[in-house]
């Protein structure tokens, strides 16, 4: 496959009230193919004034999209879902080219990203509402739910194209258009799948994408504009922070997805083979360029030194190179900012003291490879026990008593997903119970899913995202009263 030539096809303009354009200013932003650091593309920089333009379509397109049928708003996504599916070998090479990850995993996003435009298309057809008589029998309270009106929608560079799916498939489902802002790392995707969205039917005006080298520069006039209702931001939680003061000064409906240190606790009585697939999953999806990824692997003391062996053995046979190569299991971390750090965190924990089992520095070579790492002994005070780590590191520290393993879980001011790997049934439940996050894989690497609400607590976030809660985010309720007799 000659990904360069889909590529070149692929609009690079903003996408504003159904029409491509270049940028007010004429600017460019550059694509990088982090695995070769070359230049692989450039985008329309976008201005305060395209942004401007977006929102003021998309507040122009809400109240005719709002009265279209659910049924029709459905049929459009359903029908966004199946193109996406026929695309899934053209967008998955642009996505490995963009951000890194392998071409079966990004081909995979693109089968899990779809699958949100298809539940959302059964959801459209669901919202519901309530009548009731009121206390004293006079009134009848009618409860209907309606869309919160134009959105705004951050989304981040690791998941390029279901981080867009999860935000404009209840929006539109709900009856809401938006202005998307995709993150200056990977815009390709994003234009291919507004492309997909076009196709399916999305009129002019429901969906505006404008990319931009200063989000600051797009988002703030979009939220200070007094068109939209809502804010919808993955990312992570320092920025997450001031969006949340934005929307409070406008007050603005908002979901923030924000940062996670995920915990992955194995029990004594785990199996370890289940336990080393699941932990493989959990913290080398994406290259471990996930807030869901296991950062902080917490073994029962008796089990620790072969769980270790094992994930060292697992870890050094993965395959890293280009993406886009036959046989690659890890590709490159998306910028060379993003090695730096991890490289940074790992040689501070090793001049501290941490062992390494395997891997521990960077590939040397053309683009932004860093080796699959095992770390144990880890002193206390160093910063990963703390920050997300965002690449291929899997730090092992021990426990010997229930109390010890949730106190280490629970020991960070984020909780978005975690995970348990125990036999026992009673210690499983009672252990789901005490950690703090808003997701828990039971005996699984994997926790996200279309159909289950993804989201956390503490500073990883608020709202729900996927499931059937995940369109209530974009509905306001409204009651009517009226007399009777």
């Amino acid at each position: 496959m000659d990904v360069q030539s889909i590529i070149d096809k692929v609009n690079t303009g903003l996408f504003i009230d159904g029409q491509w354009r270049d940028a007010e200013t004429g600017d460019t932003i550059d694509v990088i193919n982090p695995a070769t650091g070359k230049v692989i593309a450039k985008v329309a920089d976008g201005s305060e004034k395209d942004a401007q333009d977006a929102i003021e379509a998309a507040g122009r397109a809400q109240k005719s999209w709002a009265a279209t049928p659910p049924r029709e708003r459905g049929e459009i996504l359903r029908r966004a879902f199946e193109l996406l599916m026929e695309k899934q070998d053209e967008i998955g090479a642009v996505m490995t080219a963009e951000m890194g990850k392998s071409l079966t995993e990004a081909k995979g996003e693109v089968a899990y990203g779809a699958e949100f435009f298809r539940w959302f298309s059964e959801e459209a057809v669901r919202i519901g509402g309530d009548y009731m008589k009121s206390t004293d029998g006079k009134n009848r309270l009618m409860i209907s739910k309606e869309p919160v009106g134009p959105c705004i929608l951050v989304t981040p560079w690791n998941f390029p194209l279901a981080m867009g799916t999860r935000k404009i498939g209840p929006a539109l489902a709900a009856g809401c258009t938006v202005v998307l802002k995709p993150a200056q790392l990977t815009p390709l995707t994003s234009f291919m799948l507004m492309e997909v969205l076009v196709e399916a039917g999305v009129p002019a005006g429901v969906v505006n994408v404008v990319t931009s080298s200063s989000a600051r520069r797009v988002v703030t006039p979009w939220m200070e504009s007094g068109i939209a209702r809502k804010i919808s931001f993955t990312g992570s939680t320092d920025v997450g922070k001031n969006l949340l003061k934005q929307a409070a000064d406008n007050v603005l409906k908002t979901s923030m997805e924000l940062g996670g240190n995920a915990p992955f606790i194995v029990c004594e009585d785990a199996d370890l083979d289940k336990a080393v697939e699941g932990a493989m999953q959990a913290k080398m999806r994406n290259i471990g360029e996930a807030c869901t990824a296991a950062n902080r692997l917490i073994v029962h003391s008796s089990v620790a030194d072969e769980f270790a062996k094992r994930m060292a053995e697992r870890m050094s046979a993965l395959k890293v190179g280009n993406g886009l190569e036959d046989g690659v299991d890890i590709g490159p971390l998306v910028e060379e900012k993003a090695l730096d750090k991890v490289a940074e965190l790992v040689d501070e924990a090793v001049s501290a003291g941490a062992h390494v089992v395997t891997g521990g520095k960077r590939v040397e070579g053309d683009g932004f490879f860093y080796e699959p790492t095992v770390l144990t002994n880890i002193p206390a005070d160093v910063a990963i026990n703390r920050e997300e780590i965002f690449g291929p590191v899997a730090p092992i520290y021990t426990f010997d008593t229930e109390d010890e393993a949730i106190d280490m879980a629970n020991a960070t001011e984020f909780g978005l997903s975690s995970y348990l790997y125990t036999e026992n049934l009673e210690k499983a439940l009672r252990l789901s119970e005490q950690i703090e996050a808003g997701m828990v894989g039971l005996n699984t690497g994997l926790v996200s899913n279309p159909a289950a609400p993804f989201g956390g607590v503490k500073e990883s976030g608020l709202g729900r995202e996927g499931s059937q809660f995940g369109i209530d985010e974009y509905l306001e309720i409204k009651y009517v009263a009226t007399p009777v007799g």
